[in-house]
């Protein structure tokens, strides 16, 4: 096995430091000094080879203590006096919900298309190296990002020693439940959405429970942490176990999934959008007075409606049934109605970020150029100002009704939990309270369609190029997270929310008339 490991992280290696040459002989500074020698020069390659390591060790380790301090502040700042209660809390949560949706071991990856496929690895000894430097590297990212929060924050290290042991436990059984359900029903379980959806939605929801007064007790934690460690014996065992892992790799894994995109989640971001047969049949009533780009947009989201609508379907069903289960807990305790009523109240502006995650926008402006825009852009009269002005407002309705869904289970949710919680609130409140919730989602909407149409991120492989989308994706996520920080009385932030919308739609209208023309075309 140690053989093993050696011979992965050496192909690893040198596929790395290759990749590397490579991008560096096509950047415009590096091209003329960096020549076709540069591969079989060892000088060079070693040189690349540790600077590359250093930096692939600091990215990861960066990443990592990125996700404790973000969970940190938010806990600091949403939970205040209870700060270590609540970060124990939600880590907890999230550690949970990564043993249902952060397994490694059934992923796709070129070194394991390499190592197995082409360089004939015995897949089971692969298997169990893999899994031993999956482990070293969770135990050592781990330790030193929770030894540097722990000093920050001031954390007790037998607990942050607890939290690390959770971490363990939770991605070794992971890993072997994964694998378990994998051999038993022929897929891996994060890519039934049926079963991924409530998972993540249930716990993800329940690092919230601290905003009413629920917090999982430390014991309980470490007693848990415990039976899962007892858990991941039993899964070590079932892992070194396993005798077919080759015959596993090659039934989830095609040379055309890691080996035509540069980009190894790119066919799993088409997968998002891929049509069903059904669903190319369209009703002929719904098209038959329509014309023009009218019936263009209309045959587009006919076809895709099941696309757009599933997600939304599933995350409003899962929102209706944590609105009920809060109104159940809320039944004869004061404690928590206060709670509740406060946040309703003081930190609606906590659902700036809420509705950034459960906003589809994303997903539909993917599935518009994979399935429709990339064929497209290819034809100069599609980049017409009239031409992209036109199909910009008829895909904009459609984006909003897509949304609209689960925004109108949370706003009548909402008011629902403010009427039981706090009766002295007047019609205006409910009213604002419900209309701020909707014109966030209407933002959302108009927002990822402005920026896919001023930015068009996607070149002609379909993969996400431009450096100045994911800057703008990344400050949409930075400011909806610190906007969610603000105590604002909610009539007040109602108000200036519905205003700053109006002003949105507006100005973002004015700008894809005048800068699409230029910027949305196929590169």
């Amino acid at each position: 096995m140690i053989y093993s490991l050696y011979k992965t992280l050496q192909i690893d290696a040198y596929y790395s430091v290759n990749s590397i040459i490579y991008s560096l002989k096509n950047n415009i500074i590096f091209k003329n000094i960096i020549g076709d020698n540069a591969y079989k020069s060892k000088v060079i390659k070693r040189i690349v080879g540790i600077l590359g390591s250093i930096l692939s060790f600091s990215r990861a380790l960066l990443f990592k203590l990125i996700y404790f301090f973000v969970v940190a502040e938010i806990c600091k700042k949403a939970f205040g006096n209870n700060f270590i209660n609540s970060f124990y809390h939600v880590y907890f949560f999230l550690t949970i919900l990564g043993l249902f949706i952060n397994n490694k071991l059934l992923t796709t990856s070129k070194k394991k298309y390499f190592s197995i496929i082409l360089f004939q690895m015995d897949g089971n000894k692969f298997l169990r190296a893999n899994f031993v430097w999956n482990i070293i590297t969770l135990i050592v990212f781990n330790s030193i990002s929770l030894l540097i929060i722990g000093a920050y924050y001031n954390i007790a290290l037998d607990a942050l020693i607890i939290l690390l042991l959770l971490s363990i436990g939770c991605r070794i059984a992971g890993e072997a439940l994964n694998i378990m359900f994998f051999r038993i029903y022929r897929y891996v379980w994060y890519s039934n959405m049926k079963l991924y959806y409530p998972i993540f939605l249930v716990l993800f929801a329940c690092c919230f429970l601290p905003f009413i007064g629920y917090v999982i007790s430390p014991n309980i934690i470490t007693f848990i942490s415990i039976c899962l460690l007892i858990i991941s014996i039993f899964g070590i065992i079932y892992i070194f176990r396993i005798d077919d892992f080759k015959l596993i790799y090659k039934t989830l894994n095609q040379m055309s999934d890691v080996m035509n995109t540069k980009e190894e989640n790119s066919y799993y971001r088409q997968s998002l959008v891929n049509m069903k047969d059904k669903d190319k049949i369209i009703n002929d009533k719904l098209i038959e007075n329509k014309s023009g780009y009218d019936l263009f947009n209309t045959i587009f989201f006919e076809r895709h409606k099941e696309i757009l609508f599933r997600s939304a379907r599933n995350i409003s069903v899962i929102i209706f049934a944590i609105y009920i289960a809060f109104i159940v807990m809320l039944n004869n305790n004061m404690v928590t109605e206060e709670a509740v009523s406060d946040f309703l109240l003081l930190k609606l502006s906590w659902f700036v970020l809420i509705m950034y995650f459960i906003n589809r926008g994303a997903v539909v402006t993917q599935a518009m150029f994979f399935n429709c825009d990339h064929a497209m852009l290819t034809y100069n009269f599609y980049r017409e100002p009239d031409t992209i002005i036109g199909l910009f407002k008829r895909r904009l309705l459609n984006v909003i009704r897509v949304n609209l869904i689960p925004a109108f289970v949370i706003g009548i949710g909402n008011c629902l939990l403010l009427y039981i919680t706090n009766t002295n609130s007047n019609l205006i409140v409910y009213l604002t309270s419900f209309l701020f919730i909707i014109c966030l989602s209407i933002f959302f909407s108009v927002h990822y369609l402005v920026i896919y149409y001023l930015l068009q991120p996607y070149n002609k492989n379909m993969q996400i190029k431009k450096v100045s989308y994911s800057i703008v994706s990344f400050l949409t996520y930075f400011i909806s997270f610190e906007m969610s920080h603000l105590i604002f009385n909610s009539l007040l932030l109602s108000i200036l929310g519905i205003v700053f919308v109006i002003l949105y739609i507006v100005i973002a209208l004015l700008l894809v008339r005048r800068i699409a023309p230029r910027t949305f075309r196929l590169y």
